[in-house]
């Protein structure tokens, strides 16, 4: 399953993996929406190996103990450039401090 989630996370300069009802997954969207970047999105709730794709997002974003202390969060996930930068937490923060747009750029997600 690794290599499925990581050929997915490759296809564009910014890959999101999310859950069709998961209001974090919508913020994070809506920001590269906003940000003008096109983003390949992954609903696992809708792939046929979903469950798979997120119990190996769950290991790789170390889960259990992220997301708040909540456990099992494994979206939304964010892939920049092929490299997972994290959940909604971290995109959030790097926005926040000005590190999410020089990311997006050198990854050739935006043309700023």
């Amino acid at each position: 399953m690794a290599e499925q989630v990581a050929r997915l996370a490759s296809e564009r300069a910014v890959v999101v993996f999310t859950k069709s009802g998961c209001c974090m997954c919508h913020t994070v969207t809506t920001l590269f929406g906003e940000l003008a970047v096109s983003a390949a999105v992954h609903e696992l709730d809708k792939e046929p190996l979903g469950k798979e794709m997120e119990r190996e997002l769950a290991r790789r974003l170390g889960a259990g103990a992220g997301a708040g202390g909540r456990g099992g969060a494994a979206v939304p996930a964010v892939f920049i450039g092929g490299n997972l930068v994290g959940g909604i937490s971290k995109v959030m923060a790097m926005h926040l401090k000005g590190e999410l747009v020089p990311m997006l750029k050198n990854a050739g997600a935006l043309w700023l």
